[in-house]
């Protein structure tokens, strides 16, 4: 495995901090790392798990991964830090680059891991925020991959709740990759504006791929290659639950709506799947849903990406 090159940033905060060819570089490091999944590249490296939020993918591939890798990592959840109780992000930052060789953050606010990631002199990855789900993305780009043989010009429809994480990261995605993107949402949950120039004005520069809104959800999923869709309510927005279950109902995923996209689509959802709210179960377990496989990935992408980050920063 080549390993001379390493990734220009240090921290993965979003999808945008990524050039074309440093995804690249992930997905080759992944392929050769899923082939001989037990290698010392990370012997004697550490890696801190900050989480204020709960999590089963996230956490256990990060640290399944550290372990294939020689690593260790040590587990931080907010009730056994002083972060933000008494303690800066910034002061916190400081002081575990002092102790550890990486950081991946799970958390609420996105701008309290820019901040960390500022004061910081090691690797910070997001793990997830409110705002973005980089290492999702990145390992289901990966999976698109690994079974379409391509990215560029395949159309992907993502279904649901089109201001949340992972639709967002999914702007800079197909931005940097050349997908087709269809996010298919009522109009109060459309993607931040903002993100949404960011992330064209990247395909205005790479010159290909495309970004629509569509609130029409069989035109939307017509001829698709992939149809994605994650659960309405998401951590924090339990209140709303009732309420986002009446306004998202048309936007499931079921046979009749799979059966408007190209047969060999595939069916993609990043979970904890709520089985008969954004998908039904019978397209959960059907032929054409890759989420497990899509889950595995996590860690392989992961390690890759811990690998590229951290490995060679004496």
């Amino acid at each position: 495995m080549n390993l001379d090159k390493k990734l220009r940033n240090k921290d993965i905060l979003s999808i945008a901090d990524l050039e074309k060819d440093e995804i690249e570089l992930i997905f080759k490091v992944t392929e050769d790392l899923k082939k001989d999944k037990y290698q010392d590249l990370l012997k004697t490296k550490i890696l801190a798990l900050i989480f204020h939020k709960l999590s089963t993918r996230t956490r256990v591939s990060f640290e399944a991964g550290m372990y294939h890798l020689g690593g260790n990592t040590i587990f931080l959840s907010s009730k056994e830090i002083q972060l933000k109780r008494g303690e800066t992000v910034e002061d916190t930052a400081r002081v575990l680059s002092r102790y550890v060789d990486g950081v991946v953050i799970r958390t609420f606010e996105h701008d309290d891991i820019v901040r960390f990631a500022k004061a910081s002199s090691i690797p910070v990855i997001n793990g997830l925020t409110d705002l973005m789900h980089p290492c999702q993305v990145i390992s289901d780009l990966f999976t698109i991959k690994e079974l379409k043989g391509k990215l560029k010009g395949l159309k992907i429809v993502f279904l649901g709740d089109g201001a949340n994480n992972l639709a967002h990261s999914w702007l800079f995605g197909a931005a940097k990759t050349g997908l087709d993107l269809i996010i298919s949402a009522p109009a109060p949950y459309w993607p931040d504006k903002k993100l949404m120039a960011h992330a064209k004005s990247i395909l205005e520069k790479e010159g290909h791929g495309s970004i629509e809104i569509d609130q029409n959800v069989e035109r939307a999923v017509s001829n698709a290659d992939i149809i994605y869709t994650d659960v309405w309510t998401s951590m924090g927005q339990e209140e709303e639950e009732d309420k986002r279950k009446d306004i998202f109902g048309k936007f499931q995923v079921n046979a009749s709506l799979m059966s408007k996209a190209k047969k060999d689509a595939v069916f993609m959802h990043c979970l904890p799947a709520h089985r008969g709210e954004e998908v039904t179960e019978d397209v959960l377990e059907s032929p054409q849903s890759v989420v497990f496989p899509q889950a595995e990935n996590r860690m392989h992408v992961q390690k890759a990406i811990i690998t590229l980050l951290m490995r060679g920063r004496e």
